[in-house]
């Protein structure tokens, strides 16, 4: 009925977890004065014995409790929203910083979907496990102990006749438990099943409007809608069966204490007393009713949880001690494999190149031979390789992330750019920086002018650049690189799918910047290799021909061919644009 491992992990939230408990109990006994005064009062009218002093204190004293329970009432749900509200900003603090420490390999254990249900809805539903479910748990294990303690001396029949039902409730809850929760786990993951569809649809949804495949992607998301929508019902039949369960226990015990409160009035006691046994039968079962209809709520909250322990259990490869020393660092890749989780064959095998302390390398090849996974492994993105990767003479997995990521950039194809204005996406990288500084990173990209024409640095960029072109947007992803100012530059495929005038204008970067730093140029497109100190050839994860442009055509091989092939179809279609 509890999960323990959650319970601990919110260690700060016992605190008030335990003040809200208390005040429940403070709040019950409040209670049970206020009847235990009113009884007697009722008891002494019907002997003829209840004088205006009576009738005042007694009024008092009711009216005393109902404020203390009031009081109580609100600390109990004060506390417990402080209980959750804790629990809830840990649970995201540690979800976001997981999300960092894993970066884009997250995917691997969650969709994006899910990491974003999971970090936002998955954690509200801890609200309702912390707030109310723990602390009524808790609650309707004293409360009966208390009430039993109170009506025992009364009649010990009618006391152990309540304590012996009362269990009845915690006991069905334990059998409608393992039902639950597997149909709350369904639920959940049927749920994060069409999040996943929805996002995908929007996020594809130009290509659906292209290919007409819009109607059909409507269909499977019906169907999966519908899927949720019978899992849900699922849930609340369950949930409706069971609560019906429970009220029938906790009605027909109530009864059960009225009648035996009746019996032992007419077998001689006072009135009071079977007052007060039958007036707080009904109490007997209220805590553990309450809990009932909170259990199934709850268990929603305990589904998220286990996503949540799910990629927080994600381990992480060790993270090194070392550091680099800053300014010219040397790269030398020596026999160096890599394989992907549950991959057969290695994506990279045996791979030895050397990037010099400054100058620009040229990594090139087919689709699929290895090149991004060579970006990968030198940016610290992958961790897992064998052989030896060294930077300025220390071996890369000893490096710890911080420090290599504060020594390496990489400039991907579809660098993200983010909606706001023109300055915030390029202080991304260097908060501090000036705005001379800022221009001047965009003039060296070629940009600046284009802003300019605009609002300047406080130029509005739409969510994913969308106001810009292809080119723009990866021009911009350059400035922003260039204003980190790390010794370790990769370009991955950074020219591709763009117009020639950015084309050119980040070429001219790259080559600027390989004067002073360390600059990787993984491209297909073989023309923008040719300036490069060093080209290396890498075919099914191989290094297979290594040198410069002019000695890889004279040897004629892969990258003579490969070469000859691109320059003949830019011949062939620059004469086709005439």
């Amino acid at each position: 009925m509890i999960a323990k491992r959650l319970l601990r992990f919110a260690e700060g939230a016992r605190r008030h977890i335990a003040v809200s408990v208390a005040a429940q109990w403070l709040g019950l006994l409040a209670g049970i004065a206020a009847t235990i005064a009113i009884s007697r009062l009722i008891g002494q009218i019907a002997a003829g014995d209840a004088s205006l002093a009576s009738l005042v204190l007694t009024l008092a004293a009711g009216g005393a409790a109902a404020l203390l329970r009031a009081v109580c009432t609100t600390a109990a749900s004060r506390a417990a929203f402080r209980a959750s509200s804790g629990v809830k900003r840990m649970f995201r603090e540690r979800v976001y910083q997981k999300l960092l420490e894993l970066g884009g390999a997250y995917t691997e254990t969650l969709s994006t979907a899910d990491a974003l249900q999971t970090a936002t809805e998955g954690v509200d539903q801890l609200e309702v496990y912390f707030a109310k479910y723990i602390p009524q748990f808790f609650y309707s294990m004293i409360a009966p102990v208390t009430l039993f303690i109170v009506i025992a001396p009364l009649d010990l029949r009618a006391g152990l006749a309540l304590l012996v039902c009362a269990p009845l409730i915690p006991a069905l809850l334990l059998m409608i438990g393992k039902m639950a929760g597997g149909m709350a786990r369904r639920q959940l993951g049927s749920y994060i099943s069409l999040g996943d569809r929805f996002l995908e649809n929007i996020q594809g949804m130009t290509a659906l409007k292209v290919y007409s495949a819009d109607g059909a992607r409507q269909k499977d998301m019906a169907r999966e809608a519908e899927g949720f929508r019978q899992s849900t019902m699922r849930v609340l039949r369950m949930q409706l069966a069971s609560i019906i369960v429970m009220d029938i226990v906790a009605f027909g015990g109530a009864a059960l204490g009225v009648i035996l409160a009746a019996l032992a009035v007419r077998g001689g006691a006072p009135l009071s007393h079977g007052l007060i046994i039958a007036l707080l039968s009904a109490e007997f079962f209220i805590p553990l009713r309450q809990l009932g209809s909170l259990f199934h709520v709850s268990m929603n909250g305990v589904a998220a949880s286990e996503r949540m322990f799910r990629l927080l259990d994600t381990q992480l490869p060790p993270d090194g001690e070392k550091t680099v020393p800053m300014g010219g660092i040397r790269i030398i890749f020596n026999d160096m494999s890599f394989t992907y989780p549950g991959a057969e064959r290695p994506a990279l095998d045996g791979v030895t190149l050397e990037l010099p302390a400054v100058g620009l390398v040229s990594l090139v090849g087919a689709s699929g031979s290895g090149k991004s996974t060579v970006a990968a492994v030198l940016s610290g993105a992958r961790r897992g390789y064998i052989g030896s990767v060294s930077a300025g003479g220390v071996e890369l997995r000893d490096i710890s992330r911080v420090c290599l990521q504060g020594s390496v950039t990489l400039v991907p194809h579809d660098g993200y750019v983010f909606k706001g204005t023109l300055a915030e996406n390029l202080r991304l990288a260097r908060p501090d920086a000036t705005d001379g500084e800022l221009i001047s990173a965009l003039e060296r990209v070629r940009l600046w002018d284009f802003f300019a024409a605009m609002d300047g640095l406080l130029a509005e960029i739409s969510e994913r650049g969308a106001n810009l072109s292809g080119g723009q947007r990866q021009r911009l992803c350059l400035a922003r690189a260039l204003l980190r100012d790390v010794d370790i530059y990769i370009f991955d495929e950074a020219t591709s799918n763009i117009d020639p005038e950015s084309e050119a204008a980040i070429m001219d970067a790259v080559r600027g910047l390989s004067a002073s730093k360390t600059v990787l140029l993984i491209t297909h497109r073989l023309a923008n290799a040719t300036a490069s100190d060093m080209i290396y050839l890498l075919d099914n994860g191989r290094v297979t021909e290594s040198g410069t442009h002019d000695a890889l055509l004279a040897l004629g091989g892969l990258y003579a061919r490969l070469y000859g092939e691109q320059r003949e179809l830019e011949r062939v279609s620059a004469g086709q644009s005439s």
